[in-house]
């Protein structure tokens, strides 16, 4: 028997993957560097199915049918690097390796263009959806070679999520390090997503002085609007979660210190390199970073005393303007997070589609919500469109929610609660709508000192001003 496709590396996504691209018709044969996961797996998950799986490299090769097609899930970096120089000796030109791990964009471009330099075809797909997308149907981001990604549609199409309308959450990025990027930028919004919550969090509880209950009550209210989605849902989830050892809610006892794998810090480098501003994005990241400083965050705490006041007024008014800022502020987080991907599609020659990268992100990944149906619609309506916060749908959206969004942001900061996301977005709505700005006083000033010239609103030309 010819297996449709290989996979190596047997970690928790790679089993889920190879279980669910088996479930769905198409034998697979797998390999891990370990050959005792490899077996574990077979003996736990292999019983009655069409998994195959085999000890040596070059068994795997010989297992599958032409043009072999193999993936990689494997830690992202020179791990992926290494099996590729392993691999592509025991492999034929025109054969195809697709690379599903968390890979920078630029590492899937260069591998991209040494393998096509070669005969190899290659695809870097990012996959969203943790351990149970993987398993049962994951958003599916893939990039680079189009007529290898023609070969693997008919695999990708059956096992990534479907949404609500039968549509299944994967689509061709674009050539190169297309798909990575994207997954990328998903990332990056998952990141300033992540961070709004948990500041809206914050205000609830140590602001409203509010509990668990009342908390779980209200994440699964909001859960109910505009605000549908899946982080909004595990949130519920949490609050109503009671350690077993202590009787105590979970959420509580869990250190305060976030961690990250990178992909964030990509997202906010990037942008810096192709010039958008992703303020709520940088934010959410630099929390993570002060989050990770727990032992100078406890001794500061005793040195620098909170000026926290009591929040006087209406409970039940607060907590409504609160969803109303947290969804003003995911808008333009998303926001941000697109016109990122604009730019990039022009910067790399990516020609990216956002209507369909909102499409494929509806079900499956962790920032699926309600919401990317409303985004597909807007770039249905305007496939040009410079930034989600002009859309007239959304535009309205935010105007009608601005006045609770700056009562949030004010609130925050006279109870001494930190809401550097929320108020990110929010300054960077305020700044995008602002005719003029004070960068005049930047460049006169970089003028004065560096001679670095400025442009006048009144004239044409490069000036320089002998300052005194």
């Amino acid at each position: 028997m010819q297996y449709k496709i290989g996979l190596i590396g047997l970690g928790v996504m790679g089993r889920n993957l190879a279980l669910n691209i088996e479930r769905n018709g198409f034998p697979i044969a797998v390999w891990n560097r370990s050959p005792q996961r490899m077996h574990d797996f077979i003996k736990e998950e292999g019983e009655g199915k069409a998994l195959l799986g085999v000890e040596t490299l070059p068994d795997l090769i010989a297992a599958l049918e032409k043009p072999r097609r193999v993936i990689l899930m494997v830690q992202a970096g020179a791990a992926v690097d290494e099996m590729i120089a392993q691999i592509k000796p025991l492999m034929d030109p025109g054969d195809i390796l697709i690379d599903c791990g968390n890979t920078y964009f630029t590492d899937t471009e260069r591998r991209n263009k040494a393998l096509e330099a070669e005969g190899f075809q290659f695809i870097g797909a990012g996959v969203s959806g943790g351990e149970e997308g993987a398993k049962w149907g994951p958003a599916i981001m893939p990039g680079g070679n189009r007529p290898a990604w023609d070969a693997l549609s008919e695999i990708f199409y059956a096992i990534a999520a479907k949404a609500e309308d039968g549509q299944p959450c994967v689509e061709y990025m674009g050539p190169g390090g297309a798909g990575h990027y994207v997954k990328m930028v998903h990332n990056g919004i998952e990141y300033g997503d992540m961070q709004l919550i948990s500041e809206a969090y914050d205000l609830l509880s140590r602001g409203l002085g509010l509990g668990v209950d009342e908390l779980h009550a209200i994440f699964s209210r909001w859960n109910e609007g505009l605000l549908k989605s899946y982080l909004i849902e595990i949130t519920a989830d949490i609050f109503k979660t009671i350690d077993p050892d202590t009787g105590l809610p979970l959420v509580d006892l869990i250190l305060d210190q976030a961690g990250q794998k990178g992909t964030g810090k990509w997202t906010s480098q990037n942008a810096l390199d192709i010039g958008v501003p992703v303020p709520t994005i940088n934010a959410a990241l630099q929390g993570r970073i002060i989050s990770s400083l727990k032992e100078e965050r406890v001794f500061a705490a005793t040195q620098l005393p909170a000026a926290q006041q009591k929040y006087e007024g209406d409970p039940t008014e607060l907590i409504d303007a609160i969803e109303n800022a947290l969804y003003a502020s995911k808008v333009t987080s998303y926001a941000q997070g697109l016109a990122m991907l604009r730019m990039a599609s022009q910067e790399y020659h990516y020609d990216l589609n956002i209507r369909d990268i909102a499409k494929i992100w509806r079900e499956g990944c962790i920032i699926r919500a309600s919401l990317l149906g409303d985004i597909m619609d807007a770039y249905e309506r305007d496939p040009q469109l410079v930034n989600l916060m002009l859309d007239e749908t959304f535009k309205a959206s935010i105007l009608d929610r601005l006045d609770d969004w700056r009562k949030v942001v004010q609130t925050a900061v006279a109870l001494g609660i930190p809401v550097p996301a929320m108020s990110g977005a929010l300054s960077y709505f305020d700044a995008y709508r602002s005719e003029r700005l004070p960068a005049n006083l930047i460049q006169a000033q970089r003028d004065y000192f560096g001679a670095h010239t400025y442009r006048r609103v009144d004239k044409d030309g490069v000036f320089h001003t002998q300052w005194v």
